[in-house]
């Protein structure tokens, strides 16, 4: 394989990732990221064994174990009676069945692991500060135009989020639809909580209209609170917006005490809300020697803790592909087609369980009968996916 110029617009966790798998396939890699530096905004995030395989090929192990929490299962339980509704088991058994673990990770974290094995490597360039503004395709290359001066290469990857503007650039402007669900997200200190109060679970209460997301992250440490909420009104989509712990409190009054105290053990100055919008898969990725990855191309509700996930299989598959094929674009075309069907399911089942999790009634008591007999099974084929090996075995990757 001829050594290939790639250029990533976008070092999130992607992008980032991205840029690893193909410094790992030989190709020389710059990345370039607008904010003035390589961080993550947010807080915890799940990564589930189809995404820590990929992280610990990339020699990641030490760096992920050194923060992250390792979870012993997870569970549903009931928005008022506390009762557990249905759970299964991660920790070690997750680890010998997939070969892989789950963490739960602070973002910052796992940006810190990603961005210092990216500075370390001789293959990879990593800009700050640089917007891409637009780009230009030829048979020989891409031509990239930023805010600070142009950059070539044989590939334009644009792994820049929700808003991509390599995305607009293909295809134009792809208009979202809201959801009629908001977000909010916290970082308790473990430190102002009753003792035992937090099991070392993944844990999501399931109520009418809403539900509550909590986890330990770095180390135990913290314990990071999503919480999501039907409500109309308020439609600005940012993770930086502040939100008002009184309306939150007002929203889970009634629950469970678990989550009272945790409610009242957040730091109001901490606190941010957002609007959850949905989009539909997309027909088509790329063009040419252009291709997209991560939220840019298939942006995914929190309701199955995919969206990471899936940017890092993109990353592996992408890599994969090119190392494979010598031609480019024949390369992103084997790309996109393995991986559209995967993503766009997990986007529908991200859609559905946001519809699922808030069921209340007879509708509610049908859901937990069925998610009792179901357990853990479910995940399963989500999880023994295997991206590194997605391109020899056609894209089953298991």
């Amino acid at each position: 394989m001829r050594e290939l110029r790639v250029l990533i617009a976008g070092g999130g966790i992607g992008g980032l990732t991205a840029a690893l798998s193909l410094a790992a396939a030989d190709c020389q890699v710059t990345v370039l990221e607008q904010a003035s530096e390589f961080a993550e905004i947010g807080a915890g995030i799940q990564l589930s064994p189809n995404a820590s395989r990929v992280l610990h090929h990339l020699g990641l192990e030490n760096a992920l174990r050194a923060t992250a929490f390792l979870p012993q299962g997870t569970q549903f339980r009931d928005w008022r009676r506390g009762n557990v509704i249905s759970e299964s088991t991660l920790g070690d058994n997750v680890l010998s069945h997939y070969g892989a673990p789950y963490y739960h990770i602070h973002r910052g974290d796992l940006m810190a692991a990603l961005g210092d094995a990216a500075q370390a490597h001789a293959g990879i360039e990593l800009l700050p500060g640089v917007a891409v503004s637009g780009f230009d395709e030829t048979p020989e290359g891409v031509s990239v135009t930023t805010t600070v001066a142009s950059f070539a290469g044989d590939v334009l990857v644009g792994a820049d989020g929700i808003h991509s503007r390599i995305q607009a650039a293909l295809w134009g402007e792809q208009a979202p639809s809201f959801t009629g669900n908001i977000a909010w997200r916290a970082l308790v200190p473990s430190a102002r909580l009753p003792a035992d109060l937090i099991r070392p679970l993944s844990t999501v209460w399931w109520g009418p209209g809403k539900h509550f997301v909590h986890y330990y992250v770095r180390g135990g440490e913290w314990v990071n609170c999503v919480c999501v909420v039907e409500k109309n009104g308020w439609q600005i989509e940012s993770w930086t917006q502040q939100g008002d712990i009184d309306e939150l409190r007002q929203d889970f009054s009634g629950w469970h005490s678990d989550i009272q105290q945790l409610l009242a053990a957040m730091d109001e100055t901490q606190l941010y809300k957002w609007a959850l919008f949905d989009r539909m898969p997309m027909p088509q990725w790329g063009k040419g020697r252009v291709t997209l990855l991560g939220d840019a191309c298939h942006p995914t509700l929190p309701f199955m803790a995919q969206g990471a996930a899936m940017a890092i299989e993109d990353a592996a598959v992408l890599a994969g592909c090119l190392r494979q094929d010598q031609d480019i674009a024949a390369a992103l075309q084997r790309y996109e087609q393995l991986r559209r069907a995967r993503t766009a399911r997990i986007q529908a089942g991200s859609r559905r369980n946001a519809r699922v999790f808030h069921l209340g009634g007879i509708p509610a008591w049908l859901r937990n009968r069925a998610a009792k007999r179901a357990g853990g099974r479910t995940m399963d084929e989500l999880y023994r996916y295997d991206a590194l090996q997605a391109v020899t075995e056609g894209g089953h990757g298991s």
